[in-house]
């Protein structure tokens, strides 16, 4: 639990750290590097707090699950809300000759290109001169709202003693056997691993721990792995190219129309992750999985069948992303109900 704590701290603090940093980066290599270790932070965030959450609350675990993924979602639909007022509709860099002329945006368009081009290419955007976009506080005030989170983990440390020069005076939030398990632990792999014996953070990739395990047990996990890995691809990849199917033939949606559509994907996905924390408490994960994977299928079907239809496309990306919205949640859930670790 503290090296989870600790990771999740310098994580989250890195998250912080990049979001200042990225509009001070002047050179691609150096800000390939910045986005590098965000990724690498959003990656440790993500894998731990899952990881523990199932490990801490284990067959109730699938609400807190719900929770986590819908303030992901969250925040996925804010951040462009955010950067959207500090975004500028023309150049972000004017040349000396156009600063000096006058701010109006179409009289700017006009200095830049004086008439219609016939050769786009034998036109070139000014790289030097005055910056006219305000983008740097749109970053900058993403990392003040991200500030409270390695603030909150830190309090976390310091309540149940886990920083060495504050652990005096602090009394833990919950007693010793607070999140203990109880009841009999069946000798499966994964909670041999989970055991206080095993404090190698490779330990569970051991042949010895292996042993004794079913071929069911290795089924559950490749099954799961392999749901999650499509589900999540299709997120990734429907949101990436929905804008451009939708521009060409034969929907040659508006660009400006077509704009909405990754909008509205991830606004469902969050819409359906906010349903959900309220469904798990009552539904099983294993039929909210059914549910999911059946949806998902139903959809893609409609949206191939209707492949013509504008007013389908939209319909059928809210209902992708609403089923798609629990599935990593509910997955995660039903394989620790099938593992049975509480026993």
């Amino acid at each position: 639990l503290a090296q989870s704590l600790f990771a999740l701290f310098a994580s989250s603090l890195a998250i912080s750290l990049v979001f200042a940093i990225i509009p001070l980066c002047h050179n691609v290599v150096v800000l390939a590097v910045v986005m590098a270790v965000a990724g690498l932070a959003m990656g440790c965030i993500d894998t731990i707090s899952n990881m523990q959450l199932v490990k801490i609350y284990q067959k109730d675990s699938a609400i807190f699950l719900q929770a986590l993924h819908f303030f992901v979602g969250f925040g996925a639909l804010l951040s462009p809300l955010i950067a959207d007022p500090f975004l500028s509709d023309t150049n972000c860099i004017l040349s000396n000759g156009t600063a000096n002329a006058s701010s109006n945006l179409p009289h700017i368009r006009k200095s830049l290109v004086p008439h219609h081009p016939g050769n786009l290419s034998r036109y070139e955007l000014p790289m030097k001169g005055l910056v006219v976009t305000h983008v740097s506080y749109a970053f900058w005030i993403m990392a003040l709202i991200n500030l409270p989170v390695p603030i909150a983990v830190f309090f976390l440390l310091y309540k149940e003693r886990m920083v060495p020069c504050f652990n005096g005076s602090s009394h833990p939030l919950l007693s010793a056997g607070g999140l203990a398990l109880e009841g009999p632990r069946p000798a499966a792999f994964a909670l041999r691993c989970l055991s206080p014996g095993h404090d190698d953070l490779f330990s569970c990739c051991q042949s010895k721990n292996f042993r004794g395990a079913s071929c069911t047990y290795f089924a559950v996990h490749i099954t799961g792995a392999l749901v999650l890995f499509m589900t999540d691809g299709i997120v990734g990849e429907y949101s990436g190219f929905i804008y451009s199917y939708a521009v060409e033939e034969p929907l040659s949606v508006v660009h400006k129309v077509a704009g909405y559509l990754p909008s509205l994907f991830w606004g469902f996905i969050t819409l359906g992750r906010l349903i959900s924390i309220p469904v798990s408490y009552r539904m099983k994960p294993a039929t909210m999985v059914f549910i999911n994977v059946v949806g998902v299928l139903v959809t893609f079907l409609l949206l191939l069948i209707f492949s013509s239809s504008v007013v389908f496309l939209f319909v059928g990306t809210a209902s992708l992303g609403l089923f798609l919205s629990s599935t990593f949640p509910s997955m995660l859930a039903y394989t620790e109900d099938i593992l049975q670790y509480k026993g």
